[in-house]
């Protein structure tokens, strides 16, 4: 019985009805605390559900420990500092300062480059900036603990959606998979590829569970955290769209709301920053541009495939256009699995990622493969694959994959002379 349908409660703690007969009892009762149900019944799910996923998340910490255990060593090998590498390492100190000092800092180059510090989203900064306001830590610090919590609670959303779809032994091998990609190592630095994943997965979930207005929210909050955030307010909004197609008359205010509210944190910050320099549609693109960045098809990045190509190039640059045309082989077989194809805004979501960074030019090539992190849904066919075969095929594969990414990892973030 909830407590909005009793009157009074009796000494013993018992609830009675108004129209009961008076009790006995002293005129002063002890307070009884009534639990809603609703919380305890969220509660008893998360609490279920974080059950079911313990495997999952026990594999993708034992992949993540591993990987900065072999950074760690090589690390002390060579005579660098292993917390410096994690902390500090190319576009982490301008995190970290623009939470120390805010933004406005600007580097140019003779070369007619200008670095801004506008080019980097607000919230990562911001949730530094409140950590170490609470503890007794600096930026770095703070900025890779928010980075590990981030990258735990992205695995832990990432294995709902795949449990959901396909089984709990998928959503753990999907997560074990996206654990041990080749530049997992990212999730393990002070760098915003676990942030954005974190708000996009939940989001998502929140699309396939009927969240609308969680799901606009926290698209939202994924458009704050980087530039390819977009992405997942471009997903909500084809899942509402396909939603009122199908409900025409009779949609919910809510499905409206998710997709106004959606795009609001990319699209805001993105304003806020052409407002400051003076250009409100545009000028965010120059500070992009000022950073040699920019989306122009695919066209510099197929000249940087012939130029790899044709001559000698860093490990880093074959790396990359191997796993970018992984990337374009896995949305293909998402695509043209029937059985297995997953809904619409699991392949909006990684279909703009990925054109994104197909089609994004400039001086960043080597970074394309960190760009495509947060697409976890093109790992759902291998996730699937890897459920249904034998198992000893099954560990030879995630072994293998171990390997590559703990020594990959590895050489990128001490040996690779290209920006991560």
């Amino acid at each position: 019985m909830s407590a909005d349908t009793l009157d009074s409660v009796d000494a013993s703690g018992t609830a009675r009805p108004a129209d009961a007969a008076p009790s006995t009892v002293p005129a002063v009762v002890p307070a009884v605390t009534f639990v809603p149900v609703a919380p305890r019944r969220r509660a008893t799910r998360l609490s279920a559900a974080l059950r079911r996923a313990a495997p999952a998340l026990g594999l993708f910490a034992a992949a993540r420990l591993t990987g900065l255990l072999v950074l760690w060593l090589w690390a002390e090998h060579i005579g660098r500092s292993p917390r410096q590498l994690l902390a500090h390492t190319w576009d982490s100190p301008w995190y970290t300062r623009i939470a120390e000092q805010g933004y406005g800092y600007t580097i140019h180059f003779t070369d007619g480059a200008v670095h801004s510090d506008l080019a980097f989203f607000p919230l990562y900064p911001a949730l530094v900036r409140a950590v170490t306001t609470v503890l007794p830590i600096g930026g770095g610090t703070a900025a890779l603990l928010i980075s590990w919590a981030a990258a735990a609670a992205a695995a832990f959303a990432i294995y709902l959606l795949g449990e959901r779809l396909h089984g709990r032994r998928t959503g753990t091998v999907l997560v074990l998979l996206w654990g041990l990609l080749p530049h997992a190592v990212v999730f393990s630095i002070a760098y915003t590829e676990p942030l954005l994943t974190v708000f996009a997965a939940f989001a998502l979930y929140a699309v396939l569970t009927g969240r609308w207005l969680w799901a606009g929210s926290l698209a939202a909050l994924a458009g704050l955290a980087r530039p390819n955030g977009v992405a997942i307010a471009a997903a909500v909004c084809a899942a509402v769209a396909y939603e009122l197609w199908k409900r025409r008359a009779h949609a919910p205010w809510r499905l409206w709301a998710a997709a106004f509210v959606a795009p609001l944190g990319w699209g805001g910050y993105v304003l806020w920053v052409g407002v400051r320099v003076g250009d409100p549609l545009a000028g965010y693109f120059a500070v992009q541009d000022g950073w040699r960045s920019y989306f122009d098809f695919g066209a510099d990045a197929l000249s940087d495939v012939r130029d790899i190509v044709l001559r000698p190039a860093e490990l880093a640059s074959t790396g990359t256009i191997l796993i970018v045309c992984a990337a374009v082989l896995l949305f293909a077989l998402l695509l043209v699995d029937r059985e297995n194809r997953p809904p619409l805004a699991l392949l909006v979501y990684a279909g703009v990622l990925l054109l994104i960074t197909v089609g994004g030019g400039g001086s960043f090539f080597e970074s394309k493969p960190r760009f495509l992190l947060p697409a976890f849904p093109l790992l759902l066919p291998l996730a699937c694959a890897l459920t249904k075969a034998r198992p000893r095929a099954a560990i030879t594969v995630i072994a293998a994959l171990a390997g590559l990414s703990c020594c990959y990892g590895t050489y990128l973030l001490t040996l690779a002379p290209m920006p991560l």
